[in-house]
């Protein structure tokens, strides 16, 4: 088992920064990598004081066998990534590391999955436990560090995607998952309608996918598992085999797509959704399931595509709209509001940056 040195002395001073901040009414700017700053709305309260977490960092816990690491808030997914990779594991949904800098709090509170979401899961899915700063100045543990531990309430999972606004998380466990023994990368010419009409029977076949991509007439198929299931993959499918950096520029969003100057919107879809027409560019990931689309038309006009698709749209431009997230109907919010006033009543943590009032 790897355990870094006692780190009480880092946790207590961020602790005492979120006590002071009670105290004084004092909003907080929750940082790490700051890696996410492009995906939010600005912090509303113009006197928020930032609170870095990256030097409280380190992996406190990793056993191979029992397939759980835990780590500090401040540390690297990249640290995180190559110490999984030397055991042969990985972190199966691939938050993106965003040139080394982003941190495993921030990948939990933003919850941005990569290629594999549609088949391993979200984020969301790899945590089994958190501690967290509350705010009542509580510094609390929720959730487990083993797989097995599943009794009560998983409070821990609500921080995925919170975007800092309930709490600052420390310390996280995720499951971890041993490294595929063969993987593959496949280029195929084929129309994105071919794609969401063949994929479908891929999965009944068990074509062992672990990413489905399609952009500029091109479909991208990674492929993983044991050596036989995959060969005998390749040679069904044929394509021309590639050397696998698609899948690394993909979750770096750093393919030509994403160098158009134009919005970057994120349609999140069902995968029944159909192909349709959409005003702009588009990248067809996660199957169809995740369409990024660079457009210039407004917030209304994608928005409303998205939901003729049965699914939403978020931006992922900086204040383009003012509202970079699916607008909440007002019983949810009104849920949204509940949640933040019980676990953060003082208003401290991030306001604003995922909804107003929130």
């Amino acid at each position: 088992m790897r355990r870094e040195p006692n780190s009480a002395d880092r946790s207590e001073a961020l602790l005492d920064a979120v006590r002071e901040a009670i105290d004084k009414h004092t909003p907080l700017a929750i940082r790490g990598g700051d890696t996410k700053a492009f995906l939010s709305r600005p912090i509303e309260a113009g006197n928020a004081q930032p609170i870095d977490t990256r030097d409280h960092c380190g992996i406190v816990s990793y056993d191979p066998t029992e397939l759980v690491v835990t780590a500090r808030a401040g540390t690297r997914l990249a640290e995180l990534e190559a110490t999984l990779d030397e055991a042969g594991q990985m972190l199966a949904c691939e938050p993106p590391a965003f040139d080394g800098q982003a941190t495993i709090g921030g990948a939990v509170a933003a919850a941005l999955s990569g290629a594999r979401r549609p088949w391993v899961g979200s984020v969301r899915d790899f945590v089994l436990g958190c501690r967290i700063i509350t705010g009542h100045g509580k510094h609390l543990r929720f959730g487990g560090e083993v797989m097995k531990n599943v009794a009560g309430y998983d409070v821990s999972r609500l921080f995925a995607g919170s975007f800092g606004c309930l709490g600052l998380i420390t310390e996280v466990s995720l499951k971890v998952l041993p490294k595929p023994r063969a993987t593959l990368d496949l280029a195929l010419e084929m129309p994105a309608a071919d794609v969401l009409r063949k994929l479908p029977a891929w999965r009944n076949e068990g074509v062992p996918l672990a990413g489905v991509c399609h952009v500029d007439g091109m479909l991208r198929l990674r492929l993983e598992g044991g050596e036989r299931s995959v060969a005998g993959a390749r040679e069904r499918l044929g394509g021309t085999v590639m050397d696998g950096s698609f899948w690394t520029d993909l979750r770096a969003m750093r393919l030509p797509f994403f160098a158009d100057p134009a919005p970057l919107w994120r349609l999140s879809l069902p995968a029944s959704a159909p192909l349709a027409e959409l005003p702009g560019a588009v990248l067809l990931d996660w199957g169809g399931m995740q369409r990024w689309l660079k457009s210039s038309a407004s917030a209304s006009v994608i928005r409303e595509a998205a939901r003729a698709l049965g699914g939403y749209a978020t931006c992922f431009a900086p204040g383009v709209p003012a509202e970079p997230f699916e607008p909440l109907p007002a019983a949810l919010l009104r849920v949204h509001q509940q949640l933040k006033a019980k676990l953060d009543p003082h208003g401290v943590f991030n306001p604003g940056r995922l909804y107003a009032a929130f």
